[in-house]
C-alpha cells in the first residue's frame, strides 16, 4: 500500500493544475454573507448588511440597528416616520447606526485593522460612512443596491478607493 501511495503522489507532483482566478466567486460568497448579516436588522425601512474581509478571511459584521440598549426599531416608532422624512434626507435624524459604522465599530472595539480590507455591503454607503471607511483603510467597496447620496461615488473616486456594483 505504501509503493501505491508513493507512486500517486509522485504523479501528482509532475501533473500540473490549473490556478483559476476565483474573486467573483469569492465576491459572491461574501455579498451572500452581507445579505444574511442584514437579516438580523430590526429596520422597518431598508435592512442593511455589511462584512469586513481580509485575504479572503472575515473581520468583522454589522447591520444598521440602534445603538446597544436603545430599543430597536421594531419596538419604537420610527422617528423618520412620524417627521416624514425621505430617505437619504437628514441621516442623522434616525436612531439607527448604519450596517458599515457598526462593522468598522466592531473591528476597532476587537482591535481589528481593517487597512487594506474589502468592505461588501447591500446598499451603496451613504457619504457618511464613505468617509469612515476610507479612514478605516478599506481598499475596495463591493455592494449590492443604490442608496440616493451621490457625494459617496466622488469621495471614493477621489481617494483611490475602487467601487464595484454588484449584479444579482
Amino acid at each position: 500500500m505504501k509503493e501505491k501511495v508513493e507512486e500517486y503522489i509522485a504523479d501528482l507532483l509532475n501533473k500540473k493544475f490549473d490556478k483559476k482566478s476565483n474573486s467573483e466567486d469569492w465576491d459572491e460568497y461574501f455579498m451572500k454573507i452581507a445579505f444574511l448579516v442584514s437579516e438580523r436588522s430590526s429596520c422597518a425601512h431598508r435592512k442593511v448588511g455589511a462584512v469586513i474581509v481580509k485575504n479572503k478571511r472575515i473581520l468583522a459584521t454589522g447591520y444598521n440597528q440602534p445603538p446597544s440598549g436603545f430599543p430597536h426599531c421594531n419596538e419604537i416608532n420610527c422617528i423618520r416616520d412620524d417627521l416624514k422624512i425621505k430617505s437619504g434626507e437628514y441621516q442623522e435624524i434616525c436612531y439607527g447606526l448604519h450596517a458599515e459604522q457598526n462593522a468598522l465599530m466592531q473591528a476597532a472595539k476587537f482591535g481589528i485593522s481593517t487597512d487594506g480590507a474589502y468592505i461588501y455591503v447591500t446598499h451603496q454607503p451613504c457619504s457618511i460612512c464613505a468617509r469612515l471607511i476610507i479612514n478605516a483603510g478599506i481598499k475596495k467597496v463591493i455592494y449590492g443596491g443604490n442608496y440616493p447620496d451621490a457625494l459617496t461615488k466622488l469621495f471614493f473616486k477621489q481617494t483611490g478607493v475602487e467601487f464595484k456594483m454588484m449584479k444579482k
